[in-house]
């Protein structure tokens, strides 16, 4: 596959994981567009482990981190993916506080619960 058609996959692919919710970034910068031909072209789009796996483990690792607003993009995007529902997705929460620690998990409870309402209250494509 050609750098062409590496950047296409992962423009289709970056649209896919956010559920439409992130604009691609523009082509000429070089983070971003080693971004969608990396990360987006050739990981996200290995069957070895399926979306709802990775997103799980992203999940895991960015609550870890403390990124808030990062937890709720990806929250958002797997509810309007079908990937967890509202239930697992604080029964996901309920276990990373307990290796990541009560007040890293305790953070993403409000971005957690914002993401919910905006689904269910019909600003997510159910």
């Amino acid at each position: 596959m050609n750098d062409k058609e590496r950047r296409a996959l992962g423009e289709a692919t970056i649209k896919d994981v956010y559920a439409g919710d992130v604009v691609v970034p523009p082509e000429g910068y070089a983070f971003s567009d080693i971004m969608l031909k990396q990360l987006f072209a050739e990981l996200w789009t290995r069957e070895t482990l399926s979306m709802r796996d990775k997103r799980i483990l992203l999940l895991g690792i960015i609550a870890e981190k403390g990124e808030a607003a990062t937890f709720k993009i990806q929250i958002r995007a797997s509810l309007k993916r079908g990937e967890i529902n509202a239930e697992e997705a604080r029964e996901l929460l309920l276990f990373i506080a307990q290796y990541a620690g009560y007040p890293r998990a305790a953070a993403m409870l409000g971005p957690l619960e914002e993401a919910i309402a905006e689904f269910e209250g019909g600003s997510g494509d159910q």
